[in-house]
């Protein structure tokens, strides 16, 4: 699997130096959360953030590799996207907004729902700024949410002295008031997940160790859980859960040693890697008939890394293999409507390109392909 894996990879590196030659015409930026979806008919979307709004592009068909696109709803004042689904698969979007007016600059949430892929977004909404002073609610931090197996979304967010914000939609569709989770100062953006039992987990990287909440039971309140060490990159930690109900943590270490991972009950392992800022995406999917843990992320030299396990087996460290390929933000990964590994990524030149997993033995990648940019 490794040789195979690294091959290909290689290849689409090679390629993609020679496509970032031509011009381009779309310039994005990489969207927080899993920016790469699969909807209830099969078919993956694309979403990112791009100049006044949110882009969109859609399989024309199941794990055809084909795109429609892109989409393009507009949103005054987006400075960043946060983008999340639930187990309905409806795709929800969390934007941080800033308008300015005579008495300065004012930043506040935004909200809007995504029933079918390739329809057009619900309403856009406003849920506030949970601080009221006006120098607090100038810090407000890039949202992130998780959706419960009831369907509650529950949106975070991190400013003002330190802590976590948490507001979620009430059964009755209307939305809760702010909540204060507090906790120490946050450092960076923050990764919550659902499990499969719908229980909400919370990641908040803080300057010492990563903070963690969870929910011991539906529709219960988070609670304070056991800090995580050693000490986080700001902005790294993601979730993916590894077992029935059970989350292993995944984040940076804030000294340079690589990726770290830690299951409950357990002592948190190296997992190797040279990772640069931002979290991880996760993934698991079947590679060669084994469950395997596939994880992402901007390396330290600013490219693409992807790395592969076998899932629970992270302390044997994980096969890191470097795409070559300069990217902004955090990639995305997918299991496409065929099972098979999709990951995304924004280039350099803000055009969004695509790579797929061929359907051969082992982790063999296929060449990047540029989504349209018009």
């Amino acid at each position: 699997m490794r040789g195979r894996g690294a091959q290909a990879v290689d290849r689409g590196a090679r390629s993609s130096v020679a496509a970032e030659a031509q011009p381009r015409r779309v310039s994005v930026t990489a969207a927080t959360g899993s920016w790469l979806l699969r909807g209830n008919d099969e078919r993956l979307s694309v979403y990112a953030p791009a100049g006044g709004g949110v882009r969109r592009w859609t399989e024309t068909g199941v794990g055809s590799g084909r795109w429609s696109g892109p989409d393009f709803f507009p949103v005054e004042g987006l400075t960043d996207l946060a983008v999340v689904q639930g187990a309905n698969r409806y795709v929800h979007f969390l934007g941080r907004r800033e308008r300015r007016g005579g008495d300065g600059t004012k930043a506040d949430l935004l909200y809007a729902v995504q029933y079918q892929s390739g329809r057009t977004l619900g309403d856009w909404r406003s849920l506030g700024n949970p601080y009221r002073d006006p120098r607090e609610a100038a810090t407000l931090g890039v949202p992130t949410a998780a959706v419960d197996g009831q369907g509650t979304v529950h949106v975070f967010v991190s400013g003002g002295s330190g802590g976590v914000m948490l507001r979620r939609e009430a059964r009755s569709g209307a939305w809760e008031a702010w909540k204060d989770l507090r906790g120490g100062a946050v450092a960076g953006g923050l990764g919550a997940a659902a499990n499969s039992a719908g229980l909400v987990e919370l990641l908040a990287p803080g300057h010492r160790s990563v903070m963690r909440w969870v929910q011991t039971e539906p529709g219960a309140e988070l609670r304070r859980a056991q800090d995580l060490t050693p000490a986080p990159v700001p902005g790294s930690a993601a979730l993916l859960e590894t077992a029935p109900g059970v989350f292993t943590a995944y984040w940076s270490e804030q000294s340079g040693t690589g990726v770290y991972a830690q299951r409950p009950g357990e002592w948190a392992f190296p997992a190797g890697g040279a990772p640069g800022e931002g979290p991880h995406a996760t993934l698991r999917a079947t590679l060669d008939g084994y469950d395997c843990t596939v994880l992402a992320h901007q390396g330290r030299t600013g490219t693409a890394v992807l790395g592969v396990c076998g899932t629970g087996t992270e302390s044997g460290g994980l096969w890191w293999t470097d795409t070559g390929l300069t990217c902004v933000g955090t990639p995305a990964l997918a299991l496409d409507g065929r099972g098979l590994i999709v990951m995304a990524t924004v280039g350099a030149d803000g055009a969004v390109l695509v790579n797929r997993q061929r359907p051969e033995p082992g982790l063999a990648l296929s060449d990047w392909e540029h989504l349209p940019s018009s």
